[in-house]
């Protein structure tokens, strides 16, 4: 597909990249970006040479949310299916088999805020910040605070939700939303190499996890047990298990057969 709103790059060293190139709107999803980065997610999730997605933005910010031009003079259906449009690429993000790390740099607000949270996991710049942003402008991010509940709880997320403020890096990592904090020059270079080591295990393994993980989550207890078990067995029945064994024991890297 040709992006006209994304650049979408792929390595050698198994990490494809998908930047949001709005940077003169605070890469805002209109509905084409939200469309083509929905594309995105799928066309690297079936690209044989990408293991890891890194996910980021072009220019000052991350992503500033959803760009309000857009949102006038619309019926309630229209509206519906406009905000299902722009969600769509968070809900993805679980779907696809490949893991995706956000690399946050600026702001990230709103739908921005829920991009990252919907990450699977999230690197972040000493000097960004985030935020449920929406609120303050007479709207709200009910959509995005899904995947930002699931990451920091419940009274957590309203506060985010009902105050809109935008929080710093030290505070997101503290309530969950990111993994790790990174001064802003090397946020491009430490990001990168966390992919690559991510890349370098068992692409098997990984996307069994990334899928288990997700399909669990909201079954009871026992039956989230009952189901990683299958997963588990599944998995130690692929040839990436028999190598990873192998090689360990063998005291040598591992060549995954992805299988």
């Amino acid at each position: 597909m040709n992006y006209q709103n994304l650049t979408v790059t792929i390595g050698d060293d198994f990490v494809g990249e998908i930047m949001l190139n709005r940077p003169e709107h605070l890469n805002t999803f209109n509905s084409p970006m939200a469309l083509e980065l929905d594309h995105a997610f799928h066309d690297l999730d079936k690209e044989s040479t990408v293991r890891v997605i890194i996910l980021k933005g072009a220019g000052k910010a991350f992503c500033a949310g959803i760009d309000v031009s857009e949102f006038f003079e619309k019926s309630t259906m229209e509206y519906r299916s406009w905000v299902e449009r722009m969600e769509n690429p968070l809900i993805t993000i679980s779907r696809i088999s490949k893991p995706v790390i956000a690399q946050v740099q600026g702001v990230a607000a709103a739908n921005g805020a829920g991009l990252v949270a919907a990450s699977d996991l999230a690197v972040m710049a000493e000097n960004a910040r985030m935020g449920l942003t929406a609120i303050n402008v007479g709207l709200n991010c009910v959509g995005p605070v899904v995947p930002v509940s699931r990451s920091v709880g419940r009274k957590r997320a309203l506060e985010l939700l009902l105050f809109g403020e935008l929080i710093k890096a030290d505070r997101a990592m503290e309530m969950g939303l990111v993994n790790r904090i990174v001064p802003k020059g090397n946020l491009e270079t430490e990001t990168r190499a966390w992919a690559k080591t991510l890349a370098k295990k068992s692409p098997v393994a990984v996307q069994i996890a990334k899928k288990a993980f997700y399909s669990a989550a909201d079954l009871d207890y026992y039956k989230a047990f009952e189901y990683m078990n299958e997963a588990f067995a599944r998995l130690c029945s692929t040839d990436d298990a028999k190598e990873g064994i192998s090689s360990f024991l063998e005291k040598r890297i591992a060549e995954w057969k992805e299988r």
